[in-house]
């Protein structure tokens, strides 16, 4: 079995790393919120003083944080994941922090250490049951090396050399941001009309929408919106997508209406509600 270093042990990164004990490696976890550490110690993993502690005591290390200023902290300076990888380390970053954090990330590392950016597609339920989407970036041979540690976290898919996986993910996040945001207009517009919430639903039965509005239907009818994903890292996720967009030249103006939606939401105090209560907060005057 493999020692694999753990940095971030928040809602995805704690479920995460119990994947990993659960498939018998051995486990050095370090939070800046020490107690987030304790129920994983409890199980067996050792605590680490520090990121770079953590990397001197493992094969590998992963990074599951929530942003780019996240990742630096944790990873750069002595007592970041640089000060203490190895050429024989690899550092696996999980997290959705845009390619160019994946680029800065990749300069400050020791000169052999290997990198993969894999950020995940899922929430908790996938992150527990093992059952997230990986978009892994890197070298061929080192992406193969590490796909049967992290299929016990879900189904990896090499989509490219590092900076790739980080790329897919916002791709990715620009369709679920998209959706929500295109469902919650189409609702409050019905309701403006005038026609009943259950016809609104018959009419987007019949639309490339009918799955989401399906899916999405018992929380707005519920007024219910189970914690998973907080709003505010999904405006996070957005402004990295519409950041990476104007780098590339790319016109996203349709993804920008829909940050503009969770930022309203987030500055009005809505920031730690799960980020479907978007939906909610569309349908509000209604």
């Amino acid at each position: 079995m493999t020692t694999v270093g753990f940095i971030g042990l928040g809602a995805m990164g704690s479920r995460m790393a119990g994947r990993l004990l659960d498939a018998g490696h051995e486990l050095v976890v370090w939070n800046r919120t020490a107690e987030k550490m304790t129920p994983l110690t409890e199980r067996g993993a050792t605590p680490a003083a520090d990121p770079a502690d953590a990397a001197r005591r493992a094969e590998v290390v992963i990074t599951m944080v929530a942003d780019p200023a996240a990742l630096q902290d944790v990873s750069e300076g002595p007592n970041g994941v640089a000060g203490g990888a190895a050429d024989s380390t690899t550092v696996i970053e999980m997290s959705t922090v845009g390619p160019s954090a994946v680029s800065r990330l990749a300069s400050v590392l020791p000169a052999g250490t290997g990198l993969l950016d894999a950020p995940v597609l899922g929430s908790l339920a996938e992150a527990e049951a093992g059952s997230l989407r990986i978009f892994v970036g890197g070298p061929d041979a080192l992406a193969g090396r590490w796909t049967p540690l992290l299929s016990a976290l879900g189904s990896p898919i090499h989509v490219g050399p590092v900076g790739s996986g980080a790329s897919a993910k916002l791709v990715a996040n620009t369709t679920l941001f998209g959706v929500l945001g295109t469902l919650g207009e189409a609702l409050a517009l019905a309701l403006g009309f005038g026609l009943s919430r259950e016809m609104a639903f018959d009419v987007l039965a019949a639309t490339p929408l009918a799955s989401q509005a399906e899916r999405r239907r018992p929380s707005i009818e519920k007024g219910e919106y189970p914690p998973r994903f907080p709003l505010s890292l999904a405006r996070k996720d957005a402004e990295l997508i519409t950041d990476a967009a104007a780098a590339a030249g790319v016109d996203m103006r349709l993804t920008q209406a829909a940050w503009t939606w969770l930022a309203d939401a987030d500055e009005a105090g809505w920031g730690h509600r799960d980020y479907s209560a978007i939906l909610a907060w569309l349908l509000q005057k209604h």
